[in-house]
């Protein structure tokens, strides 16, 4: 039986990293990372830096394995992921076999929370079914809507109100927006949209050195925050950021 944990990390900043995220830490033997290749060096960089944070003294090791590429552009999205996770289970399933022995204990530092749209508990659970027995322990992360909703001193929600959390891409389809949380937006669907009524609370690298805020109406702000989006994709090779639409109310 291998022993996995599953440790969100938050959405970049080493102080928001629980108290019950550096025990875990410290119970691992080895962590397991995904190379995405150049381009994306310093999300390699953050994680091995809180390591260095939380196990100064060492006594783990680290593996890295280069990530499956997504076919991007897929006519049919939901099969492309499907497919894309097949190949990542295919990748873990090697890792876990070759790289934890028993008695070792092995970890994933994931981004934000583990729970929400990261795709790690899926792909293992493809990990059992091709027959490698786990004992999982999942430990809650940050998210990078939790980090935005500080950093612009809003509530995620209003009194009664509920909210709706989604990736870019089901944007156009939502209809009527009134209280939105939209992540996994690389193509700014918000820009699509002409509704006057709209408030837009934006940031980009949330808890990092990098970190990017903007927030007003949101035909007024747009441009900007595509501007600055392009500005610092060009700049870093990668862009991580996430965004609430609210409509005021009258």
């Amino acid at each position: 039986m291998k022993e996995l944990l599953l440790i969100g990390i938050g959405p970049g900043d080493p102080r928001q990293v629980t108290f019950e995220a550096v025990d875990a830490m410290r119970r691992a033997s080895v962590f397991f990372v995904l190379d995405k290749g150049h381009g994306k060096d310093a999300l390699m960089q953050l994680r091995k830096a809180i390591l260095a944070r939380y196990r100064p003294e060492g006594g783990y090791r680290l593996v890295q394995v280069a990530d499956p590429r997504r076919e991007e552009g897929a006519t049919d999205y939901v099969a492309a992921v499907q497919h894309w996770h097949r190949q990542r289970a295919a990748v873990y399933g090697r890792l876990l076999g070759d790289e934890l022995a028993a008695g070792e204990v092995g970890a994933f530092l994931l981004w934000g929370e583990p729970g929400l749209y990261d795709s790690t508990l899926r792909i293992l659970d493809l990990v059992r079914q091709a027959g490698t027995p786990l004992r999982l322990e999942v430990i809650p992360g940050i998210s990078s809507v939790q980090a935005l909703a500080a950093r612009h001193q809003v509530p995620l929600n209003r009194i009664g109100e509920p909210l709706t959390v989604l990736p870019g891409r089901r944007l156009a389809a939502q209809g009527r927006v009134d209280n939105v949380a939209v992540m996994l937006d690389g193509q700014c669907a918000f820009a699509q949209l002409d509704d006057p009524g709209l408030t837009i609370y934006w940031g980009a690298y949330l808890g990092t050195e990098d970190e990017v805020l903007i927030t007003g109406p949101l035909t007024e702000v747009k441009a900007r925050i595509l501007e600055i989006r392009e500005r610092e994709r060009r700049r870093k090779g990668w862009v991580m950021d996430t965004y609430l639409l609210r409509r005021e109310l009258g």
